[in-house]
């Protein structure tokens, strides 16, 4: 976008936003405009119309508590008539659009098995897709295409998970035997004590 004097120029596939003494005015469209600033008016800045794409790595667990990364794609745009709303409502629409894909992903995941996550990847970009469409049309953005690029298990929190059951499983017989051990010492303890003192008694009398 270039400037000289109260000239500026609108790049293609840019809007930009005018105001005047600090509200919004207009969106200016791709061309050359004039922006007298001496009568409190100014370029407040540009939005880009093109299409854009936001990778979203989202973990989350599955119903079979296997840990899973599962990586979205997102390819969004503004909406030149919506230009106001998506330059003012938003201060960093990235974020707000991956918070959106964390709460459908995290929502979804965990109601499916691995297999069925790996199975139905389609469908859960479907319910990204529309859950974003819904959200984001009311800020000016489009919501063009949604997929599921990746979806993989985290091999570390997988062997993890099957190493814990055997070790948390051993730690019990450990403590079983332990308890065992001891309850088994009371009872020898009690059968051989009547018998010592039968034998103290029987050296007693035999000394008298």
């Amino acid at each position: 976008m270039g400037n000289l004097c109260c000239l500026v120029q609108v790049d293609q596939s840019t809007v930009a936003i005018k105001e005047s003494f600090g509200k919004f005015d207009e969106v200016l469209n791709p061309g050359c405009h004039c922006v007298p600033w001496f009568c409190g008016k100014r370029l407040a800045g540009t939005l880009t119309l093109r299409l854009q794409q936001l990778l979203v790595k989202c973990e989350t667990k599955t119903k079979d508590n296997v840990f899973v990364n599962v990586v979205a794609s997102v390819q969004y745009c503004a909406l030149a008539d919506k230009a106001s709303d998506a330059f003012y409502k938003f201060s960093n629409t990235k974020s707000q659009i991956q918070a959106y894909v964390f709460y459908v992903i995290r929502a979804t995941v965990p109601k499916l098995n691995l297999d069925a996550a790996f199975e139905q990847k389609n469908e859960i970009a479907k319910a990204v897709e529309e859950e974003l469409e819904k959200a984001m049309s009311a800020y000016g953005f489009k919501i063009v295409q949604t997929l599921i690029v990746e979806l993989f298990y985290q091999f570390v929190k997988v062997f993890y998970q099957f190493v814990k059951l055997p070790r948390a499983e051993v730690g019990c017989h450990l403590k079983k035997a332990e308890a065992d051990k001891i309850t088994a010492n009371k009872k020898e303890a009690e059968r051989t004590t009547p018998l010592t003192s039968k034998i103290e008694k029987t050296i007693s009398s035999l000394g008298t």
